[in-house]
């Protein structure tokens, strides 16, 4: 099967062109997002939410690894961990050694991992399953989000939430209202003398008339964005379409990377007190049909060398203590290896949630590898519990009214 790239995927699913689209998604500037922030600061109370999406199904069952349970050893001879591999969590399970970092979260219990999410009837198709868990509708297509309803509900605002991505997410489009879109290749000032003059022409001088004045806080502003969003503006050029194909056959681990280029760029918005409640980023390259193992691990460094330093940086701030990071993909991956040393579709994976607003540890069962569905995990948690949870405790919204009348919740997952 051909690897799931964002890009096919927003443009397969039919979300994106029924919703955000159809009410036009907004591309947001630098300037944009700064007058926002002095005109309507965050609150240092106020909660984000950060939305980490990996698209392609991650393999749920090398990610939090019951490397000890005999049935999980007989069905991946050549793929399962071993124990001594694995970063021991209790209850029999451990992380992929690629996740050192948020092993340090669950040792200071800032990290949940919330066991066997999924939902009724799985789907095992990329493109259904995602608009599932975007739309969170699992039974109806719907035109619209979960959280683009969420900014129809609460004023309808773009800037509440953002996508730091090439493509703006159908979870992020309402029916109303899409969220604003800032691309990460963001913007580079000039450098050597054309710098220095430029820099000059944000200095405030005596007796300058009013519009003066304003044209110079402006500039000054900008040079002030850019400082403080630091390397993600200057150094991460927003990937093609053949670049975006490239990183599904494996991303690089560590150092910069696009995921590690968008949550830096949250970091500084955060920081610099933008008034957005919601972010979306993404990674992909997760659909390993074949030599899973080193490509998974790789991408689950990825995943952990962009994340951690994400939530250490967040903890230094009152405003970034009250980011919470929700970290998904479409499913897990079938029990069994298949013939080339990799997992097919799946169903119900385990889901993280990581930040000082987080308690700790795990959340719902863990699904049994002796009692299968036609060969795949049965799902012990509905991902909407999480939405709800989050919509509540994070957002400050009411979870019935976006998640069109469902309440469920994963309680004392967060600290309220």
């Amino acid at each position: 099967m051909d690897n799931v790239t964002r890009r096919r995927f927003l443009t397969m699913s039919g979300v994106t062109a029924a919703g955000a689209l159809a009410v036009g998604a907004t591309q947001v500037s630098w300037s944009d997002l700064m007058t926002a922030a002095v005109r309507n600061p965050l609150q240092s109370e106020d909660s984000v939410l950060v939305v980490v999406t990996l698209y392609g199904g991650n393999d749920g069952l090398n990610t939090v690894v019951p490397a000890g349970d005999p049935a999980y050893q007989k069905a991946r001879p050549e793929l399962a961990y071993q124990s001594d591999e694995v970063l021991d969590l209790g209850d029999g399970l451990g992380l992929n050694p690629g996740l050192r970092g948020l092993k340090g979260f669950w040792d200071d219990k800032s990290l949940a991992i919330v066991r066997g999410v999924g939902y009724p009837d799985p789907d095992r198709s990329h493109f259904r399953s995602m608009a599932i868990w975007q739309t969170a509708s699992p039974k109806t297509p719907v035109p619209t989000g979960w959280l683009g309803r969420w900014l129809d509900a609460t004023g309808a605002d773009p800037l509440h939430a953002v996508s730091v991505e090439p493509t703006l997410p159908p979870l992020l489009a309402g029916a109303t209202t899409a969220a604003a879109s800032l691309p990460v290749r963001g913007l580079k000032l000039p450098e050597g003398k054309l710098g220095t003059a430029f820099a000059a022409l944000g200095k405030p001088s005596s007796g300058e008339e009013h519009w003066q004045a304003q044209a110079a806080k402006s500039l000054q502003d900008l040079q002030e964005a850019v400082r403080v969003l630091g390397g993600a503006v200057h150094d991460q050029a927003e990937t093609e379409d053949e670049e975006d194909d490239e990183k599904t056959k494996g991303a690089s681990a560590g150092g910069g990377s696009q995921l590690g280029a968008q949550l830096e760029l949250v970091a500084g918005l955060v920081e610099a007190g933008v008034p957005t409640r919601a972010y979306s980023v993404s990674l992909g390259g997760f659909d390993t049909h074949a030599d899973e193992r080193g490509t998974q691990q790789r991408l689950l460094g990825e995943l952990d060398g962009a994340l951690a330093p994400f939530v250490q940086r967040m903890r230094k701030s009152d405003r970034g203590r009250q980011v919470v990071v929700l970290v998904y993909s479409e499913f897990g991956r079938r029990v069994h290896a298949n013939g080339s040393d990799g997992t097919d579709h799946g169903t119900a994976g385990p889901l993280f949630v990581v930040g000082d607003k987080v308690k700790g540890g795990f959340f719902g069962e863990q699904p049994s590898l002796t009692d299968l569905d036609n060969g795949d995990l049965k799902a012990t948690t509905d991902f909407r519990d999480v939405y709800g949870t989050v919509l509540r405790d994070v957002l400050g919204a009411d979870a019935g009214q976006v998640l069109d009348g469902y309440d469920g919740q994963v309680e004392g997952l967060l600290k309220v």
